[in-house]
């Protein structure tokens, strides 16, 4: 057997007959009826099947700040392996997801649109896409399974009806509710499920027809139609559809409504025979599932008239055919200026009126905003390049400053703000201070630098420095400041240099960071630490009990060491008028750990063991002799010390040899400016 044929083979074998078999079942409608009086839930209407394949995925609760909000699981994008996974947006995402729950429910939200607005980049086309995809995946299950109908023509050819409709509309109108209610009994249902509208167009010729034939009897009628399984497939055009507005002059409301099949005019004898009508537009073929549209503001005013029936009536006007019902998920986005075009638009008051508006935000928060940059540079990905420690988190943080408003608090930063928005704790600041700061700042995450931006200067800096074997933060910062001449997006010059001034804020930051990761590599001897920390302890415990420590040198009972203590203390900014009660903090923390059966260390208290570090750091440096670095003069023993702060960065930090030598050099030209502020 060839290999071909081996792998022909294979490939058979692994094809899920049974499943395809299940996906394409068809039976005559009494079989439907037994389907459905097991199953009420295949007739559910659009909103209510969005809505229970969201909650398919389960939920969790989160609190921030205080405030408990739902996160649905679906948002994560599992499937996809997290490729369009949301980060953040609880909020408005909750907001979403209870609009749904609301027209499930008939409480009047599905005669609404769903409008998400905006900036540029905020992730309003990422959730369209996962709602599209997700309902896809739901009709392919049996959970999510869904049934629409073929006739069998006057030449025995069967049919589809064109906009895939539920079988139950076969049903006279008068007799639905009473057939529902005979079928699904004392079922306890999740929400009331109806069977509203009408055949369209095509099928209800059909019906007619065939009722003619045989004089009313419904059931004779029945013999011409096959219920099957509907998959609902973007690629297909069944059941979800995309319209994006076009050139004024080459729009044409058609596109949404369907078209007249002018080569069949002569067949049929005219044009206002539904067999000659191409039900084909994006409402036509989204019935049973969702249509989106994309920049939905700048339609013109024709197809708006379109969306408003579609929206308020559930129903669409072809041309030369009565109003026509549809079943469907309406959404759509816009950014911000077209949506202020709007709001002064006296004559969109209609529209307004029948939108549901969602704000998607950009990220506010450093933590949801590297993750989304993390995804897409991470080693798995960017093959043959390291990026060093901190590349992603400066740009995170730079994109997330730009965001934020000036806190009216004088005393915060805008880096503090920054901070407890990601959940870092300020002294003097709660976490009711930081629900207050998002209450004054409503309109934070609407305005500012796009994701789009910093993952292009990444880019940018990843072919830039081609040459280089890791990017590190300044490369990236470089291309960042360098792209803000030219970005199309900022409108002033005030705007440019406030940006500008927000990277320097962040090259401090930076500078902080390595430096204080430096000095952690330098003072990394876990043991001189832990006996710097032993002999911290002693003395502490001799001064808060008004004892005396025993020199271990000559063996004679001395005071506690006043020097050693305040040398460590004043590494965490610990003033004189304080010592004592950090003291006795300390050894109340101690006596606590030890009822539980816990033993104190010096990573228990991560204030100390900073400080310690920090003394540790101090009493190393001179030794290690960092500075020589900048002037290339470097003897044997200091490059040996050097090698081991060097292997300790790699080890520990992620940093790789080109990496860490960059960053050995940047800080020890700090120190060689006698630049050693601490944080």
């Amino acid at each position: 057997m060839t290999r071909g044929s081996q792998l022909f083979d294979s490939i058979s074998k692994q094809v899920d007959v049974k499943n395809y078999q299940q996906l394409t079942w068809t039976g005559n409608f009494q079989e439907y009826l037994d389907l459905i009086a097991d199953n009420p839930y295949a007739v559910r209407n659009a909103f209510q099947r969005m809505y229970d394949m969201v909650m398919s995925y389960g939920t969790e609760e989160v609190t921030v700040h205080k405030e408990r909000y739902t996160r649905y699981k679906f948002f994560q994008d599992a499937d996809g392996g997290g490729k369009d996974a949301i980060f953040g947006l609880v909020r408005p995402l909750m907001k979403l997801v209870g609009f749904l729950k609301s027209a499930a429910h008939h409480y009047g939200t599905e005669r609404r649109v769903i409008l998400l607005h905006g900036p540029v980049g905020s992730a309003k086309s990422t959730v369209v896409r996962l709602l599209k995809r997700g309902v896809e995946r739901y009709t392919r299950t049996e959970e999510g399974a869904l049934y629409t109908f073929a006739w069998r023509d006057e030449n025995g050819e069967w049919v589809d009806s064109p906009m895939h409709e539920e079988p139950m509309l076969l049903v006279p109108s008068h007799l639905r509710r009473q057939v529902l209610s005979d079928l699904f009994g004392d079922k306890k249902l999740r929400y009331p499920i109806k069977v509203a509208g009408e055949l369209c167009p095509f099928s209800r010729y059909y019906y007619n027809l065939y009722m003619q034939k045989y004089n009313g009897d419904w059931s004779r009628v029945m013999e011409h139609i096959q219920v099957k399984r509907l998959l609902l497939s973007e690629q297909d055009r069944v059941g979800i559809g995309t319209f994006q507005p076009k050139d004024e002059k080459n729009q044409d409301s058609t596109e949404l409504t369907g078209d007249i099949n002018y080569r069949k005019i002569a067949e049929y004898g005219s044009d206002s025979d539904p067999r000659a009508f191409n039900f084909d537009g994006e409402f036509n073929i989204a019935n049973r599932g969702v249509i989106e549209f994309i920049e939905v503001l700048k339609l013109d005013v024709a197809f708006l008239y379109d969306l408003l029936g579609a929206t308020q009536e559930h129903s669409i006007k072809p041309k030369k055919f009565a109003q026509t019902d549809i079943d469907e998920v309406i959404i759509g986005h816009t950014n911000e200026p077209e949506f202020r075009k709007l709001q002064s638009n006296e004559l969109m008051e209609a529209f307004r009126d029948r939108t549901v508006k969602i704000d998607i935000p950009y990220s506010t928060t450093l933590d949801n905003e590297i993750a989304i940059y993390t995804r897409d540079f991470n080693a798995e990905k960017i093959r043959g390049k390291h990026i060093a420690p901190h590349t992603i988190e400066i740009c995170a943080l730079w994109a997330v400053l730009t965001r934020l408003e000036e806190p009216k608090n004088q005393q915060l930063t805008m880096l503090q703000k920054l901070k407890l928005y990601n959940g870092k704790t300020l002294a003097g600041f709660t976490e009711d201070n930081v629900k207050e700061l998002r209450t004054e700042a409503p309109r934070e995450g609407m305005d500012g630098i796009s994701p789009r931006y910093i993952q292009d200067k990444i880019s940018n800096a990843l072919v830039l420095y081609d040459e280089a074997k890791s990017i590190n933060p300044f490369m990236v910062m470089n291309e960042l400041e360098e792209g803000l001449d030219h970005h199309s997006l900022i409108t002033s010059e005030d705007q440019r240099k406030r940006f500008k001034d927000l990277l320097a804020i962040v090259r401090e930051e930076y500078e902080d960071i390595v430096k204080n990761e430096v000095q952690r590599a330098i003072s990394a001897d876990e043991e001189a630490i832990s006996r710097l920390c032993g002999n911290y302890i002693d003395n502490v415990k001799a001064y808060t009990q008004k004892e005396k420590v025993k020199n271990p040198y000559t063996g004679q009972d001395e005071e506690p060491d006043e020097r050693l203590m305040r040398s460590i203390e004043e590494k965490i900014d610990i003033p004189e008028g304080r010592k004592d009660d950090f003291r006795r903090e300390i050894m109340n923390y101690i006596g606590a750990l030890a009822i539980e059966g816990k033993q104190f260390n010096f990573r228990t208290n991560e204030r100390l063991q900073k400080a310690l570090e920090l003394k540790l750091f101090e009493d190393q440096k001179d030794s290690i002799k960092l500075t020589s670095l900048v002037s290339n003069v470097i003897d044997r023993e200091t490059q040996e010390k050097i090698d081991v702060v060097k292997t300790r960065l790699i080890r520990n930090y992620g940093y790789d040899e080109e990496s860490a030598n960059e960053v050995l050099y940047f800080v020890a030209s700090i120190f060689a400016r006698g630049d050693v502020r601490q944080r």
